[in-house]
């Protein structure tokens, strides 16, 4: 680059930055071009306190092409972008994760093309690391694929609930995923096991939802008016002595929302040690229930460029369907 005391280009920028004192050039890669300047930089320098990113680019510290931007500048391919030297949280380098953990989610891929990859989530792993987690469902992939440099996750699937999770392998998936997000043109369907029954087939469960914290720092949603409006349509597939199976196509995605909704029908989903009822959920782990039953069915969406449905189906863990069988 020519500059004294400047690094080189950053070869792979998904991966953490170390401890830098000089000063860093970014060069912009195909998939990233129309991030955000401030996005971006939150996103690779990895450590560095979000305050300290907005006041590098307030300052006019950040350059792009030589010349000063604002934090709203959409970046191209091939923008040089020159970051002043800043204070890192030292990040340690992942460790190998389990062979066994990731020969697991091998084989629980359903799909896998250039621009996508459609996982059977297992029930207890989280689908990212953090809040005392050194790994979730998105490091292991990417070690499972060390040549894929943009893997994301497409949206988010609580650790309890398994089934249908979309990972993007391009920035260009990622983006239009999003955008039938955003316009419901991506239709995903649930099923659960609830407790108790109702008289009608089909109920749509139009009410606001609002995220909370309790003391612990545990996180709980309620049913609140000033809390976001919320969709989900349940329909019956199965009905038991005291249970129901039932299918719940997600109109907004909230989170927790299946479970809260649920709950708020008086029919809590069995196993659900949050939102649940502690006496059914007792009687149901006699049954063999270890878990909360509730799975990702599937995803139906289009990819803008196609003319056919893309349709993925995450089958039951054979230990829900032994579940079912016996209820029978």
């Amino acid at each position: 680059m020519g500059h004294s005391g400047e690094t080189g280009i950053i070869p792979r920028m998904s991966e953490p930055l170390k401890k830098t004192s000089s000063v860093q050039i970014l060069s912009v890669e195909a998939g990233y071009e129309g991030q955000r300047i401030d996005n971006f930089l939150l996103n690779h320098l990895k450590g560095v306190p979000k305050s300290l990113i907005y006041r590098i680019l307030r300052k006019g510290e950040v350059r792009v092409n030589k010349g000063r931007i604002k934090a709203q500048y959409r970046i191209q391919i091939g923008d040089q972008i020159r970051v002043p030297p800043v204070r890192m949280a030292e990040i340690d380098a992942p460790s190998r994760l389990d062979d066994r953990l990731l020969k697991r989610l091998e084989n629980a891929i359903i799909y896998e093309d250039k621009r996508i990859i459609v996982l059977n989530k297992p029930s207890g792993l989280a689908v990212h690391g953090g809040s005392g987690l050194n790994f979730g469902v998105i490091e292991a992939i990417r070690q499972m694929r060390p040549d894929e440099r943009q893997l994301e996750l497409v949206h988010r699937l609580d650790r309890d609930t398994s089934g249908c999770l979309l990972i993007a392998k391009k920035r260009s998936a990622l983006r239009s995923l999003h955008e039938l997000m955003r316009s419901n043109g991506i239709d995903k369907r649930y099923i659960a096991l609830v407790s108790g029954t109702w008289s009608r087939d089909r109920i749509d469960v139009d009410v606001p939802l609002l995220k909370n914290t309790l003391q612990g720092g545990e996180r709980i949603v309620v049913v609140d008016p000033r809390g976001k409006e919320s969709l989900t349509r349940f329909s019956v597939r199965e009905r038991y002595s005291a249970q129901m199976l039932v299918e719940a196509r997600l109109m907004t995605g909230r989170t927790h929302q299946i479970r809260v909704h649920a709950a708020h029908l008086g029919t809590p989903i069995l196993g659900d040690e949050k939102y649940g009822n502690a006496e059914a959920n007792k009687r149901i782990r006699e049954s063999g229930l270890k878990r909360l039953f509730l799975h990702a069915e599937s995803l139906r969406f289009r990819w803008p460029d196609e003319k056919q449905d893309q349709h993925f189906k995450a089958p039951l863990e054979p230990a829900l369907n032994s579940l079912l069988s016996a209820l029978k």
